[in-house]
């Protein structure tokens, strides 16, 4: 049994790798990061594992002309030119699959991701629109979104997925939560998270201390639960705390933990404790709050105690 008292978080590493370069985070594994436009979270973090084959890269960034750029770099630096065989792509948001398909159709590599993932990646690339449909704006309007921030948006060209994601040809290879899958010359454990991304895959090694966490596992932020006009009465919020406690079963103080996003850290206990508490927390903040009704735009600064403006109000 894990002892009661966790060991505290802590960051091997100070520093991100700089642009196309890479740190060595194992034997045959290597952390690089690339820039997100767009977004206040301006990176993303990916990694690359050796094989005699070639490289399994774990996520691929948006697809723009400078991400290729770098991969191009990457490729032919760190990763000594040698191939990228499959690409594993841990839930479906653009920063974390932008590239998969460029990698499928160019350089020939094998995607394997969760169902779920492959789906709705396949499907927000047809969903191309050129203003918000009549189901976002009820949507919008239901939740309270102010009135200035509704008319800017109800005549926009809203942010649509091909802008960020290349075009997936047919065919993945499925991974699902209890399954083993090997590369880079271990076996990992597939379990999956939910409430950021539905069927989020997180990657346990069983012949050393990493985890790939994608952003089901962040080291100094909670990932963006969102509930968007697509599935109105969602709940992510207790999709994400089911997951953090099933999750939490498996974690140890001596785990690696690479994450999507920020620095890799040691501390997963103590980090599965944090996520769950901080949000019991908010929802007490909110039920408080909910003594007098409020619309759900309203409530943002019970739930995060800082002003939410245009930028973050819809976050896709």
């Amino acid at each position: 049994m894990r002892d009661a008292v966790s060991a505290p978080i802590t960051f091997p590493w100070d520093e991100p790798p700089g642009e196309a370069r890479a740190v060595e985070i194992g034997p045959g594994a290597l952390w690089m990061r690339l820039p997100l436009t767009m977004m206040k979270l301006d990176h993303v973090n990916v990694y690359a594992f050796e094989d005699d084959d070639g490289w399994t890269i774990i996520d691929t960034g948006f697809d723009t002309s400078h991400t290729r750029h770098i991969w191009a770099k990457l490729i032919a630096g760190p990763l000594g030119g040698k191939p990228i065989v499959r690409v594993i792509v841990t839930h479906h948001h653009p920063d974390h699959v932008g590239l998969a398909g460029w990698f499928q159709r160019d350089h020939g590599a094998e995607l394997i991701t969760t169902r779920t993932s492959w789906l709705f990646a396949r499907m927000l690339l047809l969903d191309e629109q050129m203003v918000p449909v009549d189901e976002t704006l009820a949507y919008w309007r239901s939740a309270g979104m102010e009135e200035d921030i509704y008319e800017a948006r109800r005549v926009q060209r809203p942010f649509n997925y091909v802008d960020l994601v290349a075009d997936m040809p047919l065919g993945f290879r499925r991974i699902k939560h209890g399954d083993v899958i090997r590369f880079g010359a271990r076996d990992w454990d597939v379990r999956i998270g939910n409430g950021h991304a539905p069927e989020h895959a997180t990657l346990w090694s069983r012949d050393c201390d990493l985890v790939i966490g994608g952003d089901q596992l962040l080291a100094t932020i909670s990932p963006n639960l969102g509930v968007y006009a697509t599935e109105p009465a969602a709940d992510p919020v207790r999709a994400w705390l089911e997951s953090c406690a099933a999750l939490s079963e498996f974690a140890r103080d001596s785990h690696l933990v690479l994450p999507g996003h920020k620095l890799p850290y040691r501390g997963l206990p103590t980090r599965m404790r944090q996520l769950i508490a901080n949000h019991h927390t908010a929802l007490d903040r909110l039920l408080d709050a909910l003594e007098t009704p409020h619309t759900a735009v309203e409530c943002f600064a019970a739930l995060y105690k800082r002003q939410i403006g245009a930028a973050n109000t819809g976050l896709p």
